[in-house]
């Protein structure tokens, strides 16, 4: 499998010299030829071996973006080790004694003091990774290890609304077919650099550095914090990111071109100081973006292609050059079959499926995702057109049933309500079944009499636009913005709609408080 496989590649031999991977901190950037960054992968795991890190081990990382991530993380391929990428907001609480338990892990690596201060066998200071590999003399590597498709190379956590997250596998082949299939769309090449900036410990946001090690292009990885100022300095041609992401940075381009509606030569300008002027295209995901902010962006050169995929399916639609349709997520990628039940319901079946089911989960629940011919329940409703492009029309747990027995789809409702800029996220309710109520998530900076009158316009806009039965009743101005610290978003920022409805449920309940539609 070795020619059609990336990750045989990347761990049989050395990439092309010629390209670089950079880490962007606030304070700086540090910059690595691939074939550097190789070799100290190499390193690493001759010093991981030594420990006693064989083929099928766990290595745990729980730390933000950093060098030592990707060389930990390409180490355990070359020994056949399992990487377990922790979220270090979601897990900023967790004992690191008992992820190693919970998660059987041979080691972690921590870029917590308090952590790596306790001595314990099985957990590391993240800063060790370096020092071990720094520490080794030159001599032999590793020899290649060789992957089925079936072996796996990750174990992916779901990031969840609610509980202990979900665990399953990642084959090698779900990950080389996805791979193949990005870069048969996207044709990354020498001129390219991937900038990255969503957590790594999300197995598909470590997918640019392995396109970069086997298909010969640049990457940039930085945190979320820092991306708005490494975008200035990067000047990358590609950027992965969030809907959310997304919607921030054409307010802002906005904003800085005087607001919305002052022409497009000033949001072209605007847009270029903010992105730079090497753009290509710009990648989003893992939740849906309004089509005022794709076409905003496509408008002033920068194309936004949206796509569809799970953890548990991987990529399984994507818009690209040539084959986009607004409005839809793309065309199924090649080895994936979207099929749709009677309500409408997603599933996905794959010639190399991520895995069989969950690790860990409540008795039942991996046997109402995943079937036992290998196909995966998505409970996202949508269709297919003529075509054969996908379009998503919400989650089935969103759709509301009235008393009425009417069956209402939020999604467009709450897209529509957040194309104002006074609303960062909206979520819908309907505590008594006959009602919609929006919980919004205010943009930052905004406050007050203004902000209020503002959401209420939006209201009465959104209502406007709707039904009779999808007109929204009132809303509850959040407390604060929705955030991955608060608990109210997801690491892939998608609003958790049950942890939002416990915070905010008694507001939502209670009439007073509330802007109401007039």
């Amino acid at each position: 499998m070795t020619g059609s496989s990336v990750i045989n590649d990347i761990v049989a031999r050395p990439p092309a010299a010629g390209h670089r991977i950079s880490f962007f901190r606030l304070g700086g950037i540090e910059t690595l030829d691939l074939v550097e960054l190789y070799e100290r992968a190499g390193r690493l795991a001759v010093a991981l071996r030594d420990l006693g890190v064989a083929r099928g081990h766990r290595i745990g990382i729980l730390a933000g973006n950093c060098l030592e991530w990707v060389v930990l993380d390409l180490a355990a391929l070359r020994l056949g080790a399992m990487t377990v990428g922790f979220d270090p907001v979601k897990f900023a609480s967790a004992d690191a004694a008992a992820l190693v338990d919970r998660y059987r892990l041979r080691l972690l690596f921590t870029d917590r003091a308090a952590d790596a201060a306790r001595d314990t066998p099985h957990v590391r200071a993240l800063g060790d990774a370096m020092r071990m590999a720094s520490e080794q003399a030159a001599g032999p590597l590793p020899s290649p290890v060789v992957y089925t498709p079936e072996d796996a190379t990750s174990l992916k956590l779901t990031s969840g609304s609610t509980g202990e997250p979900k665990t399953m596998t990642a084959s090698v082949g779900s990950i080389d077919s996805d791979l193949l299939a990005v870069q048969d769309m996207f044709a990354h090449g020498p001129d390219d650099n991937v900038f990255v900036f969503l957590p790594l410990s999300v197995l598909q946001q470590r997918y640019w550095t392995y396109s970069a090690l086997r298909f010969g292009h640049d990457v940039t990885i930085c945190t979320y914090e820092a991306a708005f100022p490494a975008l200035r300095q990067i000047r990358p041609t590609v950027v992965m990111g969030v809907p959310g992401f997304f919607e921030s940075a054409r307010k802002h381009i906005q904003a800085q071109a005087g607001g919305p509606g002052s022409g497009e030569d000033g949001e072209r300008a605007a847009a270029r100081r903010l992105f730079g002027d090497r753009i290509r295209y710009l990648w989003t995901g893992s939740a849906p973006a309004s089509g005022g902010t794709l076409e905003f962006f496509t408008r002033l050169g920068m194309p936004v292609f949206e796509g569809y995929g799970l953890n548990e399916t991987c990529i399984v639609a994507k818009n690209h050059p040539g084959a986009h349709r607004a409005g839809s997520v793309g065309r199924v990628l090649p080895g994936k079959q979207v099929l749709l039940d009677v309500d409408g319901v997603i599933h996905v079946r794959a010639d190399h499926p991520v895995c069989p089911g969950y690790e860990q989960a409540p008795p039942g629940v991996s046997e109402r995702v995943f079937g036992a011919d290998g196909t995966v329940r998505t409970n996202d409703i949508g269709h297919l057109d003529e075509d054969g492009y996908l379009y998503i029309h919400g989650r089935a747990d969103d759709v509301i049933v009235l008393d009425n027995g009417r069956k209402i789809a939020v999604r467009p409702i709450e897209e529509y309500m957040r194309t104002h800029p006074a609303i960062e996220e909206c979520v819908l309710f309907c505590p008594d079944q006959a009602r919609l109520v929006a919980v919004v998530s205010p943009a930052g900076g905004q406050a007050g009499a203004d902000r209020d009158q503002g959401i209420a316009e939006q209201l009465a806009r959104t209502n406007a636009a709707f039904g009779a039965d999808e007109q929204i009743h009132r809303v509850v101005v959040a407390r604060g913005r929705f955030t991955v610290a608060n608990g109210l978003l997801t690491s892939q920022l998608k609003p958790r709609r049950g942890r939002i409805l416990d915070t905010y449920r008694s507001a939502i309940h209670d009439t007073r408080g509330s802007i109401h539609a007039v």
